[in-house]
């Protein structure tokens, strides 16, 4: 079975956050247990599994995504690499409907390469920082927001771009603060080098101690940002050691999600399902 390896969020090899696809010509998902066992075995933040539907329904394809430790309920940049995947193969054009966990999603291809994620806007809510978060994270916040069931995570304001970039967390004390991880965010210091704001994710709740870019993020990101600059068209760079640009519209109950793509291993996985 063909594995491909996707770097995603980036326009460049060994950048951006990279993903495990396989496409999948069943009619239905193989176990969990097996998909569980492929994607501990590719051993990335996300392997992202999908196969076929029937003509005429609401999706094209079925799609699933596991970090090396559990499934998830929505992750982006797999996503917009499944995406780049089909096109790159032939298996699609335009616009892609996918169903998975946390409901329809579409992603579409445009003619300079880019692709753009159709998500649901998380839903914010401010909390009162947890007790032992600071300590835990390295840094004092400046606000907490719940963003809602699909992605649970806390999105932790922090004061500015130069102490999102330093965190060094105590991922083992993290993981009693969210459901799934910490999206720490802060304004850009520069916006003229091409970005509204910074951010870096870590998800030890979930196998992944720092996720290089996390599109889903992106989907709390935006209307948090949003609402700070009046505008609803921004750029994030997610702050990791990879480091990547995510590129979000929001479009009220949807966020948009736009970024690039490029696939640097392509091979073969020897096991039957």
């Amino acid at each position: 079975m063909r594995i491909r390896i996707v770097d995603a969020f980036t326009d460049r090899p060994f950048s951006g956050n990279p993903a495990g696809v396989l496409l999948l010509e069943s009619a239905a998902f193989p176990d969990a247990e097996r998909l569980q066992e492929i994607a501990s075995e590719v051993n990335l933040s996300e392997t992202a599994f999908a196969h076929p539907l029937p003509p005429g329904g609401e999706a094209d394809w079925a799609l699933r995504w596991f970090t090396p430790a559990t499934e998830v309920d929505m992750c982006g940049h797999a996503t917009l690499a499944t995406e780049h995947v089909l096109h790159t193969a032939g298996r699609a054009t335009g616009t892609v409907r996918f169903t998975a966990r946390c409901g329809i999603l579409t992603s579409t291809a445009h003619p300079d390469g880019s692709l753009t994620l159709d998500f649901p806007t998380a839903p914010l809510r401010e909390e009162t920082a947890p007790p032992g978060l600071a300590e835990a994270l390295g840094a004092k916040p400046v606000s907490v927001h719940d963003t809602g069931e699909h992605i649970g995570d806390l999105l932790v304001e922090l004061r500015d771009e130069a102490t999102v970039r330093a965190l060094a967390p105590d991922f083992a004390a993290l993981v009693a603060h969210s459901r799934r991880g910490i999206i720490a965010t802060a304004a850009a210091e520069d916006p003229a080098l091409g970005y509204d704001f910074v951010s870096r994710g870590f998800f030890p709740g979930v196998g992944i101690d720092e996720d290089p870019v996390t599109g889903s993020a992106h989907t709390a990101l935006a209307p948090f940002w949003s609402a700070r600059f009046g505008r609803d068209d921004l750029t994030g760079l997610q702050a990791s050691a990879r480091s990547g640009l995510v590129r979000t519209a929001l479009r009220g109950g949807r966020t948009l999600l736009t970024g690039t793509a490029v696939t640097v291993i392509d091979g073969e996985l020897l096991t039957a399902f």
